[in-house]
């Protein structure tokens, strides 16, 4: 039997309509003297940002087609846990309201709302408010009016003007990340009917509130310059504030904590340069920080008439210094903290009462608090592995510090901390409304030895009856880029594969900072195969210790983590019984050689430049997932794309999915969806977006071959 007329089958999953085959059309490139063949090329339409080549669409709606044919059996899987993610949903959810500027902002979900409505109320109604009285909680904005009839829904960014009476807001509505903000008049209620296009992240207001500057994108997509729009004068009439003309620098713009100046940021992953303006005069002249050099990285924030600098120019894992208000140029940088190898500086927030510094000692969330005499102290949490962040802390002083705390058996809790009495006072602690019980499942924290003799912290969680085996269920997931750490987090979702006899493992690879910057560098560029190498070793060190078998784990990773995944599909695949790549960097080489593409040029620091350099091109090559494809059996995957995506193009994606098709020989499912009205994170709404999370899972059930339903420790 032809492989086009076999069956596909992976575990309960079988299609029996044959899976879409993609045309191979020739095309091939050059570069160092190298010619490389990519006959599914053709999949990039020649128009993109817009998609609207026949061919293409056609393709893509093909594979569309064939993974609902595929899934239509499990519907009823789809639909019960579905159904349990939204169990554990507290329908009428708030958030936990906080103070800034004489008034207190919240968060509302009503019901099955897919949105939340935002609102504030003066302070002096708050003790009526708390007793149920909300004659004066004002609605500010109202996300499921916003989004009524929109496939797609974001909302982007939310600042209120300091006097109060403005609200600038942005919104995305097909998943391209181009958002549009607009203002409102908080006191009329009515919007100004100034729309500003081409937007991204979160504008700052000046103080008189009188003007709000925003970041621009281009037609490549990359943040480039920071604007300011007078309220009452036509947009094309706002000032440029800042241009960047560095085609791999994006630009950002923000505030100090005490809201005298507005910081407006330039550089890529590993360069930064930054310039502060005063918020009451915004177009003046910016003061520039310190001048951007390779690899130099810093930023800033304000109080005590000091500037607060976090930077890594003595010592990789950054160091604190002070500079004067008047004159912080870098010769008059003073050090307050020093750099060490054991503590990893993640963030300083500096408030007129104290410090506060976030950093990572040993892999673990820690809080420092100096005072401006030089005292300090760190907060003690109670569980031995967690991760914890600040919450909203909008004031320009922290007598309560507000606090976001979890781990992997303890649900998202915000806390107040009393600076003065170290005592904490919890506000809200995640509910989980079809219920519950810490004590029914166990963490643990391994350490899994690498190829190369490197220790790899793994994180896991699993139900209390889990036995090690040999033979258990295990579902592993990692990132491993940009230095991003996965913490050892709380997921309500997580619960219906811990209750189906899973174990939960997060393997914390290189490329992330979870061990400290040197972490994150060892897993970029030249050593960017020990990510791969890790997530391998970590697999096979959890089936040597008894939690799983091969063939009876399921992997994911999104974005550059969807990378990983195809990298262990390559290097791996027997250890899989099913892998889920999710918007997946896999095309490295091509994307890389792509200047045209808005996220090109700021990751060749991260990735390397093959167009200049042939040692790059060569290493790229040999491990991006795309082109070590080759024939042989691989384990069944899904793959996720959005048609709009501008981080991880949809071509990606189908491209990978065409040539496994071409070059496996099993018969094992292989699946694209590809959102057609969505970008990088997939369907918006918080009950949209978990039906697409419940058919990732029902997908590894039915792989893993799993029964649907659990009743206490016996699998149905």
């Amino acid at each position: 039997m032809s492989d086009k007329k076999k069956v596909a089958r992976s575990g309960r999953l079988a299609s029996d309509a044959a899976p879409p085959v993609a045309a191979r059309k020739p095309h091939s490139f050059t570069y160092h003297g190298i010619t490389v063949e990519d006959p599914y090329h053709w999949l990039k339409d020649p128009a993109y940002p817009e998609v609207k080549d026949a061919d293409v669409l056609g393709y893509l709606e093909a594979e569309n087609a064939y993974f609902e044919s595929t899934m239509k059996p499990h519907q009823a899987l789809i639909d019960q846990i579905f159904e349990e993610f939204k169990g554990r949903q507290k329908l009428d959810d708030e958030g936990v309201p906080y103070r800034y500027r004489g008034y207190y902002y919240d968060w509302r979900f009503a019901g099955e709302d897919e949105y939340r409505t935002y609102m504030r109320w003066p302070v002096d109604a708050n003790d009526a408010v708390k007793a149920g009285d909300e004659s004066r909680v004002q609605e500010i904005l109202n996300g499921p009016a916003l989004a009524e009839g929109l496939e797609y829904f974001s909302l982007g960014a939310m600042a209120v003007s300091p006097d109060g009476r403005y609200l600038a807001w942005s919104s995305d509505t097909d998943g391209s990340e181009r958002f549009v903000m607009r203002i409102k008049d908080l006191e009329s209620g009515e919007a100004l009917g100034e729309e500003i296009p081409e937007t991204i992240s979160q504008p700052v207001w000046s103080s008189d509130s009188s003007m709000v500057l925003y970041l621009v994108v281009n037609e490549s997509w990359r943040p480039f310059e920071v604007r300011a729009h007078r309220l009452g004068t036509p947009v094309s009439e706002d000032a440029v504030v800042y241009h960047e003309d560095e085609e791999s620098f994006f630009v950002g713009i923000g505030s100090t904590q005490s809201e005298k100046y507005l910081v407006i940021g330039t550089g890529d992953h590993v360069t930064s340069e930054v310039r502060v303006v005063s918020a009451a005069q915004p177009l003046a002249e910016p003061t520039l920080i310190a001048a951007r050099r390779p690899r130099h990285e810093y930023e800033i924030d304000h109080a005590q008439g000091r500037f607060w600098i976090r930077t890594n120019d003595h010592h990789k894992n950054f160091r604190v210094v002070w500079a004067p208000e008047d004159d912080p140029v870098e010769a008059n940088w003073q050090e307050l903290i020093a750099g060490t190898d054991e503590h990893y500086i993640r963030d300083v927030t500096s408030f007129e009462n104290l410090l506060v510094i976030r950093e990572r000692i040993d892999g673990l969330d820690q809080v420092r608090l100096r005072d401006y005499a030089g005292n300090e102290s760190y907060i003690e949490f109670p569980e031995a592995a967690y991760t914890v962040g600040l919450g909203a802390n909008e004031e320009p002083e922290a007598h309560a510090l507000r606090l976001h705390y979890e781990s992997m058996v303890t649900p998202d809790t915000v806390f107040d901390y009393a600076v003065d009495k170290g005592s904490f006072e919890t506000l809200k602690v995640q509910e989980i409304p079809s219920g519950y019980d810490a004590s029914r499942y166990e963490t643990v924290r391994l350490m899994a030895p690498a190829r190369d003799g490197a220790s790899i912290p793994v994180s896991v969680v699993y139900g209390r009856d889990f036995e090690k085996n040999g033979d258990g269920l295990l579902y592993l997931y990692a990132y491993g880029a940009y230095g991003a750490a996965v913490p050892p987090s709380f997921s309500e979702l997580r619960l219906s594969l811990l209750d189906r006899g899973f174990a939960y493992a997060i393997a914390h690879v290189r490329g992330g900072d979870d061990l400290g910057y040197h972490w994150y560098e060892e897993g970029k560029l030249e050593q960017r195969t020990n990510t791969f190498n890790d997530f391998v070793d970590v697999a096979r060190y959890l089936v040597d210790e008894g939690y799983t078998a091969p063939g009876r784990i399921a992997i994911l990773g999104a974005s550059a983590g969807g990378e990983l995944m195809g990298a262990a599909v390559t290097q791996a695949p027997e250890l899989w019984g099913a892998v889920i790549l999710a918007v997946p960097f896999v095309d490295v080489l091509n994307t890389m050689l792509d200047d045209s593409l808005p996220l090109t040029p700021i990751e060749w620091p991260e990735w390397g430049n093959p167009i200049e350099s042939k040692e790059a091109f060569e290493l790229i090559r040999a491990y991006s997932p795309y082109d070590r494809l080759e024939a042989r059996d691989y384990p069944p995957m899904l793959v996720t794309a959005g048609l709009n995506d501008p981080r991880v193009t949809y071509w990606e994606p189908a491209k990978w999915v065409a040539k496994v098709r071409a070059l496996k020989s099993d018969d094992n499912v292989v699946l694209l969806k590809t959102n057609m009205g969505a970008g990088h994170q997939g369907r918006t709404g918080r009950f949209r977006g978990l039906y697409e999370h419940a058919e990732e899972y029902a997908f590894i059930l039915a792989a893993l071959d799993v029964g649907a339903s659990r009743d206490g420790a016996k699998l149905k």
